[in-house]
């Protein structure tokens, strides 16, 4: 399993998976994970040398496969997972299928079952599992999730020899499997009583065979098939992945804590599975392809205004030829403008005559002010009557033609737009 744990400096992690012992507390094997699908770092450990459970990092107990017995049961309606009765229901269903009494177990039921459906049950020693939790939260490594190392399910056969080679053990899952996982020791007897592959005419396609390094070699010479190579490392990370948590009951974390280790397990899945790949490469090449077009879009902007300010300083240079050097064209062009009109003593639209010219284009006939006042570009009349719509109405004429209106008590102002901040 690797050397125990006792390296000052630990490289990073996100996932620490512990296996629990099937006796009493001891040397835990455990397996650290960056990204919950390769181990990093791997051994056995007491409890309190234990890699440290630090923020961000989740801690998942597995439960060995021999310590688990199952059971299909048929929830009355109304019963689910988060049923206050759901204990009372399962000790009264499983009363004559086991061997201790009820209240010596826990149980935990299937994720996602529901009231009025068959559902599978885990059942174990609850003394001996919350001896380990304990042993885990007294070395400050408290496990968020636990997991069963095999569960129930519709897949393929799968065999698992996992063990020592003087001390074999066959683990059964998948399709045909007695009480949906069964542990037995790997031997000859064994055999005898395996199932039969669901496919009769291609038997060896139909079983999955795996096997850890100790054991693979007896594994191909007693099944005459060469097994895949899985580690011990390699299944709990494989386990930890379970989407069942056997923490239900008086073991039960908070709701809150749940669906925090939900999500950090959905989003450590989402950036590494494999089982992802698609749709992280997809993301990528979206993001691409926005990227791309993002940089396409603001190149056209930037090469549409260059040619915007090319004719600006275009029409700048032609129509004032002494203008050599263009540093901002639309204050030198009308720095030109004034100078041209001054020189040439057109009226500038800032002059009084035009202002007045504009006010009488449209005021009312006969409308006519007591007293007014030029300075600076602003025009104050007073004693200007305007019916009540008539202001508005007058401010649309204006800017037409480049001035603007407003009102300040009994005076009327009237202004070029230009002048207004």
């Amino acid at each position: 399993m690797g050397a125990p744990y006792n390296a000052p400096h630990l490289p990073p992690m996100s996932l620490l998976v512990i296996t629990l012992l099937p006796g009493a507390p001891g040397a835990y094997p455990y397996v650290t994970s960056i990204d919950g699908q390769t181990p990093e770092r791997h051994g056995a450990s007491p409890a309190n040398l234990l890699p440290p459970a630090g923020r961000g990092v989740e801690t998942v107990a597995v439960v060995p496969a021999a310590r688990l017995s199952w059971q299909r049961v048929a929830l009355p309606k109304g019963v689910g997972a988060g049923s206050p009765r759901l204990r009372a229901v399962l000790a009264g269903l499983l009363e004559d299928r086991l061997l201790d009494e009820p209240e010596q177990l826990h149980f935990a039921l299937a994720p996602g079952a529901a009231g009025g459906a068959e559902a599978w049950v885990a059942v174990c020693e609850r003394d001996w599992l919350r001896a380990h939790l304990q042993a885990l939260d007294g070395a400050g490594r408290p496990a968020q999730r636990i997991v069963p190392e095999l569960a129930p399910d519709v897949g393929p056969l799968r065999l698992h020899v996992v063990g020592a080679a003087e001390r074999p053990t066959l683990l059964l899952a998948g399709a045909g499997v007695t009480g949906g996982v069964q542990a037995l020791p790997f031997d000859a007897a064994t055999l005898s009583l395996l199932p039969a592959a669901p496919d009769a005419a291609e038997p060896q396609d139909a079983i999955e065979l795996l096997a850890e390094p100790a054991v693979a070699e007896l594994a191909e010479r007693w099944l005459q098939r060469q097994p895949t190579i899985r580690g011990a490392a390699q299944r709990a990370l494989l386990a930890s992945r379970s989407p069942w948590d056997l923490a239900q009951g008086e073991l039960a974390r908070s709701s809150r804590a749940r669906t925090r280790r939900r999500l950090g397990t959905l989003w450590r899945d989402l950036l590494h599975a494999r089982a992802w790949r698609p749709l992280r490469w997809g993301l990528a090449l979206l993001l691409l392809a926005n990227l791309i077009g993002l940089n396409a879009a603001a190149w056209r902007e930037r090469d549409q205004l260059a040619q915007r300010q090319a004719l600006i300083r275009e029409a700048l240079t032609q129509t004032f030829p002494q203008v050599k050097v263009v540093v901002d064209a639309p204050v030198q062009m009308a720095r030109e403008v004034a100078q041209l009109r001054q020189a040439t003593g057109a009226p500038s639209p800032r002059d009084l005559e035009p202002m007045l010219a504009a006010l009488g284009a449209v005021s009312e006939p006969g409308a006519v002010a007591e007293a007014l006042d030029y300075a600076a570009g602003s025009l104050r009349l007073r004693g200007l009557r305007w019916d009540a719509g008539q202001p508005a109405a007058a401010n649309e004429r204006l800017g037409v033609l480049g001035y603007q209106a407003r009102s300040e008590g009994a005076e009327l102002i009237l202004s070029a737009r230009e002048a207004q901040p």
